[in-house]
């Protein structure tokens, strides 16, 4: 699997130059809309909310000495917690509206590597694409809700929560790498075969979704540039292990 994770990260490294020679930047510009509207709707309700969750977490606190600093602490924390969760609602919202606007980006790539092969892949239409996406990305975001809550909280004890970082980020990765890849399966496999054929793959969603979280804490910039150079590199790494597979 390690390998795999390795060989998605190293697909980036092609996935600026690929974009401009297939000319596909004009069909992100409303998924960067969508992105980067979205990531500022996430950072004020964080703002915003962060006293609120910090408050409730205080209350733990029954104590007079030390209330002041728990306050503060609690305060950072709800913050953090909001932007965790920001990040999860971040990834599947965004994937799910731009499926009608990536999957033309991925069949495109798909044309530029293998214009020969006779395809024998689902026809679907926008509304089916966006359908996909939006119960594809339901499932996803359900699916590392519960996975992440437990993660938190594991967080809170001492020295056991620098592991639940690592972990949180591993399990964050792996969906955003999975909702990349999907616009590519989606034309080759029904909803029941994508999930099968990304539980197969882990290590090619986590390696894309490693440089998609990454992305997201450059300011600006990697919000805007996210979308286009994740799936790019994901359709990139899911076209070659579909035709590996083909080949077998």
């Amino acid at each position: 699997m390690i390998t795999s994770v390795f060989k998605s990260i190293s697909a980036y490294r092609s996935s600026f130059s690929l974009i401009s020679k297939l000319k596909l930047w004009k069909y992100f510009a409303i998924p960067m809309v969508i992105s980067f509207v979205t990531a500022i709707l996430i950072g004020i309700s964080a703002w915003g909310l962060s006293d609120n969750i910090g408050s409730l977490i205080s209350k733990a606190w029954i104590w007079d000495w030390g209330k002041a600093t728990f306050t503060t602490i609690s305060t950072v924390l709800g913050g953090l917690i909001i932007i965790a969760i920001g990040l999860i609602l971040y990834k599947h919202i965004v994937m799910a509206l731009s499926a009608p606007f990536m999957s033309p980006v991925s069949e495109k790539i798909e044309q530029h590597f293998n214009p020969q092969a006779v395809h024998s892949h689902r026809d679907t239409n926008n509304a089916q694409q966006l359908w996909r996406g939006i119960k594809i990305n339901v499932r996803n975001l359900t699916m590392e809700l519960l996975l992440t809550v437990p993660i938190l909280l594991i967080g809170f004890i001492p020295v056991v929560g620098i592991f639940s970082t690592v972990l949180l980020y591993a399990v964050q990765a792996y969906y955003a790498g999975f909702g990349n890849m999907d616009y590519t399966l989606e034309r080759h496999y029904n909803y029941s075969e994508s999930i099968s054929f990304v539980k197969q793959n882990r290590g090619l969603a986590i390696g894309n979704g490693l440089v998609f979280i990454l992305f997201l804490f450059i300011p600006i910039i990697g919000i805007i540039l996210v979308l286009p150079l994740s799936v790019t590199a994901a359709s990139k790494v899911t076209l070659e292990k579909l035709q590996q597979q083909k080949t077998l």
